[in-house]
């Protein structure tokens, strides 16, 4: 098959989008399947990062919207459906499609260019018009797409069908293992997401305990690279930026401080217990579910006042990890982007 993806990533939206994108077309690739990426040449986007075929789109710097998610994409519907009717082949079998600014009126312009759509999303505050809808978010329902899909759209809801690197599954044994037995707190893992624009980070080290290790980890969009590891200097703390081992890193790890979105299904592949922060509204409803079931615990969301205060306190409370792993792994399992792959090549779907 012959499969594109339309998705970006930049400093304001981050990386999560872009990185399930690529995690499910590797595991296509692995299955033989062409894919290809149309990404925006947006500020601080991943762009050189991808390995697989990628056409650009222009930045239209007079463009201005307050809506939110429409400034990220940084183009009209209009626009960016006409930019990417240029690029695609008329040969495409399946369009994958992972941005909230796009929905029905974006869905429908594309259609007659490929063969079927599927769409990955969170939210479900919009109209779509798509032959599947993925959203791996537990709690996620199909009621939450009621009148907003076609009666024939194929619904993939829940963290089955998580999109996570291989890397998790290879690693999942030994973490089963490993949590048995974790009985205190000596390896923190801090990660809180690509950019950490508000520099949450910093606030996380001043309010820890130096007796722990600590690995802070940071994306190639942040911009206090400089200024946390100047602060790490001289104290109990490892600083890796771009890591490309986060499934070793978070083996290691018996406790996890970071922000949520899509990593939580990667920690709790892993039975990491974490420390979460929200730094997107969009994250405050599933991150509340999480919280909830017992699988993280919810510190708040980025710029409430005295959010990162509440750190040590929370970490010197915690008291049942093996526990709290066990719900972990229980909640998550590793294998969801090759079960999206089945789906996509099986014959009740008829892409192929």
């Amino acid at each position: 098959m012959n499969i594109v993806f339309r998705v970006d990533s930049s400093s304001q939206m981050g990386a999560g989008h872009f990185m399930r994108c690529l995690t499910l077309a590797d595991e296509l690739e692995k299955q033989n399947h062409n894919t290809t990426f149309i990404c925006r040449e947006l500020k601080g986007n991943l762009i050189k990062s991808i390995e697989h075929r990628v056409h650009t789109l222009p930045v239209d710097k007079d463009f201005q919207s307050d809506d939110l998610y429409l400034s990220w994409l940084g183009a009209t519907q209009e626009q960016d459906a006409k930019q990417t009717i240029q690029v695609i082949h008329d040969n495409v079998d399946l369009l994958v499609v992972d941005s909230y600014a796009l929905d029905e009126a974006w869905h429908k312009q594309l259609e007659p260019h490929t063969k079927k759509i599927i769409v990955i999303d969170d939210l479900a505050d919009r109209q779509f018009n798509c032959d599947i809808l993925l959203n791996q978010n537990l709690g996620s329902h199909k009621d939450d797409y009621k009148n907003k899909v076609p009666k024939d759209c194929k619904l993939l809801l829940g963290c089955e069908y998580a999109l996570l690197r291989s890397e998790f599954s290879k690693l999942r044994s030994q973490a089963l293992e490993k949590r048995k037995n974790t009985k205190e707190i000596k390896n923190i893992l801090i990660s809180m997401g690509g950019s950490d624009s508000k520099n949450l980070t910093y606030n996380i080290l001043q309010n820890i305990n130096d007796s722990f290790n600590i690995t802070v980890v940071l994306g190639a969009l942040s911009l206090h690279i400089d200024m946390i590891r100047q602060y790490a200097k001289d104290k109990n703390i490892k600083v890796i930026v771009n890591a490309n081992n986060m499934a070793e890193l978070m083996l290691e790890a018996d406790l996890s401080i970071g922000a949520s979105g899509s990593t939580n299904w990667e920690r709790l592949c892993l039975g990491l217990p974490s420390l979460i922060f929200t730094v997107a509204e969009n994250q405050i409803k599933f991150s509340k579910i999480l919280n909830e079931l017992g699988l993280i615990r919810l510190l708040g969301h980025v710029g409430e006042r005295k959010t990162v205060n509440v750190i040590k306190e929370s970490i010197l409370s915690i008291d049942d990890l093996s526990a709290w792993s066990e719900r972990c792994f229980n909640s998550c399992s590793c294998d969801g982007a090759l079960k999206v792959v089945e789906i996509i090549a099986s014959k009740s779907v008829s892409i192929i």
